[in-house]
């Protein structure tokens, strides 16, 4: 499986931006997906996944109630929809997959297999 994520750039505290990824591959419609970021000096930290079939998702607390994660299977696309954004949200972002049977849920932070490039979401103040 590939991904493909875009949509970062230079945006205003409080203003929003939309990320996507675009799996490619044999096994990328059956992948539970997530987001990840990794600030300047700091550990890479998990941000937002959704499951397979789109029904489940779950956030870190940082991101609660600003970040939307979905997904168009038609597409094989996720996007994070990223709303009253703040400096701190300034990292690079990454999409991450597994492939998952379609009653399990999230996948569990520590158990993503694929790897995006990144995309450098930067938040001035």
């Amino acid at each position: 499986v590939q991904l493909q994520a875009s949509g970062g750039g230079l945006v205003q505290a409080g203003g929003s931006l939309r990320l996507s990824c675009a799996a490619s591959g044999r096994t990328a419609s059956r992948c539970a997906m997530g987001w990840f970021r990794q600030a300047p000096g700091q550990e890479r930290e998990f941000v937002a996944g959704i499951s397979r079939s789109g029904g489940m998702t779950n956030y870190a607390d940082s991101v609660k109630g600003r970040f939307t994660i979905s997904r168009n299977n038609a597409k094989n696309t996720v996007y994070l929809q990223m709303n009253s954004l703040k400096p701190q949200d300034t990292a690079v972002y990454y999409c991450a997959g597994k492939e998952t049977i379609l009653s399990v849920g999230v996948v569990a932070e520590h158990d993503y297999v694929y790897w995006g490039q990144g995309t450098l979401v930067t938040v001035s103040s």
